[in-house]
């Protein structure tokens, strides 16, 4: 057991260090709306993942990999966080607007109650639509499945691990993200906020070329 812990943590650090749009996302939660919030944003993103492992396992391989090479599914979901940037990135400005109509005080200032239950559900949509996470994992099963003798309880040691190791270097990211949030005065977090609706934007494209070219980089977390 304690081999594949071992075996599992140099992918769960990989895994957290994954550049793409929910580690963006949890940067500018943890940030913009603190440490709780971006608890349950991950949480929420750890369910997906769950669920993409769950999928991968209980499936044949040969199937998934028809699935994870779908054009339409790609398409679908950059369409999806194409649409989710662009909303974001409009509603934004006419939110920055109406704080300097309303001449706020410039530094943030958290003025509406955090739903965390939105914040848990935005998390798995946005991990959720990125069908180059079942990719990825649907990689590690074929990869590592084989050493772990396809044992039930060893696979479920292993899948744990990664997921545990890569969830407690997320608190250390969002713990450093949020010591920024009362440095910031409300434009920062306007520009912050903007950059990120425009990373998403990026990405939606990218899985929509994935769908066009699928040599393309596939996305992870």
């Amino acid at each position: 057991m304690f081999a594949d812990v071992l075996l599992a943590l140099p992918l769960g650090l990989l895994l957290a260090f994954t550049i793409g749009p929910v580690f963006f996302v949890l940067l500018e939660t943890a940030i913009t709306k603190g440490f709780r919030a971006a608890i349950a944003f991950n949480s929420g993103v750890v369910l997906a993942d769950a669920i993409f492992i769950l999928i991968v396992y209980f499936t044949t391989s040969s199937l998934l990999r028809e699935i994870k090479d779908d054009p339409k599914l790609f398409f679908a979901g950059g369409l999806i966080m194409i649409t989710y940037g662009l909303i974001s990135f409009i509603k934004l400005k006419k939110d920055f607007k109406k704080t300097i109509d309303n001449k706020e005080n410039a530094y943030l200032q958290v003025a509406e109650k955090v739903n965390y239950v939105a914040l848990f559900i935005k998390g798995f949509l946005l991990n959720f639509i990125n069908i180059g996470v079942l990719g990825f994992w649907l990689g590690i099963i074929i990869v590592f499945g084989p050493k772990l003798d396809m044992n039930a309880s060893r696979i479920f040691v292993f899948f744990t691990s990664i997921i545990l190791v890569y969830f407690g270097i997320d608190i250390f990211k969002i713990l450093i993200a949020k010591k920024l949030k009362n440095r910031l005065t409300a434009f920062h977090i306007y520009k912050i906020k903007r950059a990120i609706s425009i990373i998403l934007l990026v990405f939606g494209v990218f899985l929509i070329l994935q769908a066009f070219f699928p040599n393309v980089l596939q996305l992870t977390d």
